[in-house]
């Protein structure tokens, strides 16, 4: 069985990190090994939250595991609280990346065109260093935007989606050459005529072309799902299946749970019903 090291943080409530991580793995025929860079009462986004920070603890996982030594098919890491966890996660590559090693970087930093409490210039900075290691990075459109130097308000003023799309395709292929990782862009909303159905969807930049499928926009915002994408790209890399099926997958298995969510007039902040669903990935 394929072995994921998750370096993520452990929230009990959102359905987001390892708590969308791990069963997705497992029920993708993985063993997710998590590896907390924070254990947290719930998400974030919460109003009131208890959270541990794990940046002193996350060098002794790396050593411990080392002593079994044990390696890992893939790494995927997700939430840190700064600069000095991707430190350790440099250290945690020095340790177990290997040529066959796949890792795929989630670079989170904000969403919505805002940065998240965490964010600061030295974060950003190591992130840049770290996506440049990956063999696959998942930023979403603000975090595309972070990482390139290209105006997310500027891009929230086009009125087309032609353009639009133009002009985060090519941020894509920039940032593609810049780290030599496979880029696929989460989140991506391009703006819809006067009476037309809006979409929202995720963007993939192969080496000669673009490729995007998007789903019905219902205009929601919920905990997790760009952690669920990410986990079945982890997933489907294990499996030896290419990125193009692999984001069919992770859009069809996301439509069902958020519609789902929305029927149910699930809260946003609670994430989406996606365990009756996992039946999908299989």
């Amino acid at each position: 069985m394929k072995k994921v090291a998750v370096i993520q943080d452990l929230s009990s409530f959102g359905k987001c990190s390892l708590t969308a991580a791990i069963p997705v793995l497992s029920v993708m025929g993985v063993q997710a090994c998590p590896l907390p860079t924070a254990v947290l009462s719930a998400q974030t986004g919460y109003p009131s939250y208890f959270w541990e920070d794990f940046t002193s603890k996350m060098n002794q996982f790396t050593e411990e595991w080392n002593k079994l030594e044990v390696t890992f098919d893939g790494i995927f890491t997700g939430f840190v609280t700064g600069g000095e966890q991707i430190n350790n996660i440099f250290h945690f590559l020095d340790t177990f990346y290997k040529e066959e090693t796949r890792l795929l970087v989630d670079p989170v930093m904000g969403d919505d065109g805002e940065v998240y409490d965490i964010f600061s210039d030295g974060l950003l900075e190591r992130m840049k260093d770290l996506v440049k290691q990956a063999d696959v990075i998942t930023p979403n459109v603000t975090e595309c935007c972070l990482l390139s130097g290209l105006s997310f308000e500027k891009l929230q003023n086009y009125s087309s989606a032609e353009d639009y799309m133009k002009a985060l395709e090519e941020t894509g292929k920039h940032l593609r050459q810049a780290t030599g990782a496979e880029v696929i862009i989460t989140g991506v909303n391009p703006p819809a005529l006067p009476g037309d159905k809006q979409s929202i969807g995720n963007l993939y930049i192969d080496k000669n072309n673009a490729f995007y499928q998007g789903m019905e926009y219902n205009g929601k915002s919920y905990s997790g799902t760009g952690d669920l994408f990410a986990s079945v790209i982890m997933g489907s890399m294990m499996r030896g299946e290419n990125l193009k099926d692999a984001v069919q997958l992770a859009v069809k298995f996301l439509t069902e749970a958020i519609h789902d969510s929305s029927v149910e007039s699930v809260p946003e902040i609670e994430g989406i019903n996606f365990e009756k669903y996992l039946g999908m990935l299989l």
